[in-house]
């Protein structure tokens, strides 16, 4: 678990990061990227709402899943986004958190029609999180008590079967 932790600290907190430095100077030139030239294909003249977006949605909504797999508070907007009615919410959104960086770089390779090596770390960050959240002992580890969750007969024998 310590690891998905870290994994989901380190994407929040380095979004966080670049986010605020694109909304402090929209032409790019703070982070050695021109927008005239890095954003022709794309629907921006600048970098303000890429900004906004990488400090809100990759900054921190990770912190805030992260926040949710330590504390494990019962979230209805979140309850309501997971179709695992058996596993926390958390366990979902962390999923969600490594498909949408994998599209966010995506996008992004095909906006400014390059690959570097950032693009490929990040985009296997994206990959790493969804692989350790699927693994066993992670789904396991969230897993509801009876009660909190949709259970039938069959997910009680999973249960007992998995501990």
């Amino acid at each position: 678990m310590l690891f998905l932790y870290v994994l989901q600290a380190f994407l929040g907190l380095g979004a966080i990061a670049g986010g605020v430095m694109l909304i402090i100077d929209p032409s790019g030139s703070l982070m050695g990227m021109p927008a005239d030239t890095v954003l022709k294909r794309s629907p921006f003249s600048d970098f303000l709402f890429p900004g906004i977006i990488l400090l809100a949605v990759f900054g921190l909504f990770p912190l805030l899943v992260l926040y949710g797999m330590v504390k494990r508070p019962r979230w209805a907007w979140a309850d309501a986004l997971t179709p695992f009615k058996e596993l926390h919410s958390t366990w979902t959104l962390s999923l969600y958190v490594g498909f949408g960086q994998i599209i966010w770089i995506m996008v992004e390779t095909y906006i400014m029609n390059a690959v570097s090596l950032v693009h490929v770390f990040y985009m296997s960050l994206g990959l790493l999180i969804q692989i350790v959240t699927l693994l066993p002992s992670v789904q396991r580890f969230f897993l509801l008590p009876p009660g909190r969750g949709f259970h039938t007969a069959d997910d009680q024998s999973m249960r007992a079967a998995s501990r």
